[in-house]
C-alpha cells in the first residue's frame, strides 16, 4: 500500500474497505485485490470520496458489471470504486430515457422496449453498465451507444468537477470513448424512437437467442480484440490456428474465435498472457496486429502499450 493509498483510507474511513478481491466483481471471476474498495451508495459518499481523491491524488479504478475488464493477479494499488443501486435508476419520459450509471445495459433494453420505444434492443446482449458502455461506446448487433446517447453525467473525481457532458465532447468512436479513468458517469441521457413494444420484445429475443448459439458461455469477458476495418478479429484468430489454443487456466474458445474462458479459480495472468500470444500469431499469420478492447488494470505497462498503444495504463 503506497502513501497514497494509506491517506485516502484514513481520510476514508468505514467507507473503505481493504484488500478485497475483484475477481468475483469481473465476468472472468479471475484477478487480484483492490488495496482498498469503496460502495458508493449516495451522493454523499459520493462527495466525500471525490474530496479524498482530490487531495491524496490516489489511483482509482471505476468498476461497473466487470464484463470488459480484467485486473492482474497482483490486483490493483488504489481505490476500487463501485456505484450502488441510488445510481441504477431507469427513467423514461415519453422517448427520452435518463439510466444511471450503475444501470445494467439488458435491463435498459427490456424498460425501453416495453414502453414502447425502440433503438436500444441491440444492448440486451451486452451484460455491462450504461457507465462501462460510455466508456467504450459499447455496441453490438449494427448499432452502439453512440447512436442514442445525448448527454452524460461525469464526475472527475481528479478536480472534483460534477457536469453534464454533450455526447459532441465525448469523441465517441469504434469502443472508444474521451472519458479517462478519473471520471465515472453517473447518468447517461438516450433519446429513442416511438416504437412497436411486441416488434421490439420480438427483435430482443432474437438477439438472446443468436448469442446463445453463436456465443459461449462460462467465464469470459465477450470479445477480447476489436474487428480490424473490413474484418473480424475472430475470423483473423481462427485463420491462425489459435482456437482451442491455452495458456495455464485460460483457453480461446473452440466456439467463438474471439473469446478467452478461463477455468475455475483460474488465473488472470495466464489470459493475459493468451491475449498476447493471439496477438503474436494472428499478425505471423496475416500481418494484422490485433487490438484489445479488454480493459487491462495492473499489467506491465510495455506488454499493456503492445495490446493497447496509446491507451491509459491503469495500475502497472
Amino acid at each position: 500500500m503506497n502513501d497514497a493509498v494509506k491517506r485516502a483510507v484514513e481520510l476514508l474511513g468505514d467507507l473503505a474497505q481493504l484488500e478485497v478481491s475483484l475477481a468475483d466483481a469481473t465476468t472472468y471471476r479471475a484477478g487480484g485485490p483492490a488495496a482498498a474498495v469503496v460502495a458508493v451508495e449516495d451522493e454523499a459518499t459520493l462527495a466525500t470520496l471525490a474530496g479524498v481523491v482530490t487531495a491524496t491524488g490516489v489511483e482509482v479504478l471505476v468498476v461497473g458489471r466487470g464484463s470488459n475488464l480484467l485486473v492482474a493477479d497482483a490486483g490493483f494499488v488504489g481505490v476500487a470504486i463501485r456505484l450502488g443501486d441510488d445510481f441504477a435508476a431507469v427513467d423514461i419520459e415519453g422517448t427520452r430515457v435518463v439510466a444511471g450509471g450503475a444501470a445494467s445495459l439488458p435491463v435498459v433494453a427490456r424498460r425501453t422496449a416495453a414502453a414502447g420505444l425502440t433503438g436500444f434492443e441491440w444492448a440486451v446482449g451486452v451484460p455491462g453498465s450504461v457507465g462501462g458502455a460510455v466508456r467504450m461506446n459499447a455496441g453490438g448487433h449494427g448499432s452502439d451507444l453512440a447512436q442514442s446517447l445525448v448527454r452524460v453525467r461525469v464526475l472527475d473525481l481528479a478536480s472534483g468537477e460534477d457536469v453534464w457532458v454533450s455526447v459532441t465532447d465525448l469523441d465517441l468512436s469504434y469502443r472508444h470513448s474521451a472519458v479517462t479513468r478519473s471520471q465515472i458517469i453517473l447518468a447517461a441521457e438516450l433519446a429513442l424512437a416511438a416504437g412497436d413494444r411486441d416488434r421490439s420484445e420480438a427483435a430482443i429475443a432474437e438477439i438472446v437467442r443468436w448469442r446463445r448459439e453463436h456465443q459461449p458461455g462460462g467465464a469470459n469477458a465477450g470479445s477480447v480484440f476489436t474487428n480490424p476495418p473490413a474484418d473480424s478479429a475472430g475470423r483473423l484468430i481462427a485463420v491462425a490456428g489459435c482456437k482451442g489454443l491455452r495458456r495455464g487456466t485460460a483457453e480461446v474458445s473452440t466456439k467463438h474465435a474471439n473469446f478467452i474462458q478461463v477455468d475455475d479459480g483460474g488465473r488472470a495472468d495466464d489470459i493475459f498472457a493468451l491475449m498476447l500470444e493471439v496477438q503474436r500469431r494472428v499478425e505471423a499469420a496475416t500481418d494484422v496486429r490485433l487490438v484489445a478492447e479488454t480493459r487491462l488494470v495492473g499489467f506491465p505497462a510495455r506488454l499493456v502499450e503492445q495490446l493497447q498503444p496509446r491507451v491509459e495504463v491503469e495500475g502497472s
